[in-house]
């Protein structure tokens, strides 16, 4: 499945099939929710939100995929991200594309 964030594949002609995509919420356990808030006192990366987040649009991107290829899609395009809190410590991550069947 090829994936990208432009409207077009150099190269290749398709037809669209329509919209796909996929979403998932995420949080971390309250230990690391606890020392990430200590984290915000004195500044820097946070890694423990860096991970989630990282799950988060990798498991919406298979979702997407997944969404794709159950139409017999042969790629996605114009892929794009989304992402809201849902409460403290928890955020929801949509991926969204065309799915499209090359000609």
């Amino acid at each position: 499945m090829l994936l990208v964030n432009t409207d077009y594949i150099t190269g290749k002609e398709f037809e669209m099939l329509g919209l796909v995509k996929g979403s998932t919420i995420q949080s971390k356990h309250i230990g690391k929710d606890i020392t990430q808030s200590f984290k915000t006192l004195v500044g820097g990366e946070l890694k423990a939100y860096n991970e989630m987040m990282s799950e988060a649009r990798a498991l919406a991107t298979k979702r997407m995929v997944a969404e794709a290829e159950a139409m017999g899609a042969d790629a996605i395009v114009n892929i794009r991200y989304a992402s809201s809190a849902v409460m403290q410590g928890a955020a929801e991550v949509i991926a969204y594309g065309t799915a499209v069947k090359f000609i």
